[in-house]
């Protein structure tokens, strides 16, 4: 990861922010910081389902980001640049890392994407270890 930025990367980094602005969009980011907070298995496993009522957000904010972490991956977008930009990347990822293990029996390939983000850079590194604390407070059963 040791490329530096480009204007490309800049302009890239625009047109995602772009993107979390569109109306429905926004609506599914605040439903899933608001409302997605599985502390179970069949918690998570219930939102996957279709006629869950976070199912829409959670499918469309989940690719948002992983889609993000693919373009990093891929050389598309610079990680470094993208590791300070990727806030509620980490927050989904936190509350869905967890349920990982059971996830991939049926989907191997999930978050495959953020997994490498997140591990791949060191300030993505710092900011997910931070994101990660906050979302098992959330998490914590009583």
């Amino acid at each position: 990861m040791g490329k530096k930025a480009t204007a490309a990367d800049g302009e890239l980094i625009l047109k995602l922010y772009d993107l979390r602005r569109e109306p429905v969009m926004r609506q599914a980011r605040a439903d899933m910081i608001a409302k997605f907070v599985p502390k179970s298995w069949d918690e998570m496993a219930a939102v996957m389902k279709g006629d869950h009522p976070l199912n829409t957000a959670y499918r469309m904010v989940s690719s948002y980001w992983e889609m993000a972490a693919s373009l990093a991956k891929h050389g598309a977008l610079n990680a470094e640049l993208l590791a300070p930009n990727f806030g509620e990347g980490y927050i989904n990822f936190a509350k869905v890392e967890p349920h990982l293990p059971e996830m991939r029996k049926t989907a191997p390939t999930a978050y495959l994407n953020t997994e490498w983000f997140v591990k791949s850079s060191k300030d993505a590194k710092l900011r997910f270890e931070l994101m990660r604390k906050r979302v098992a407070g959330m998490t914590a059963k009583p």
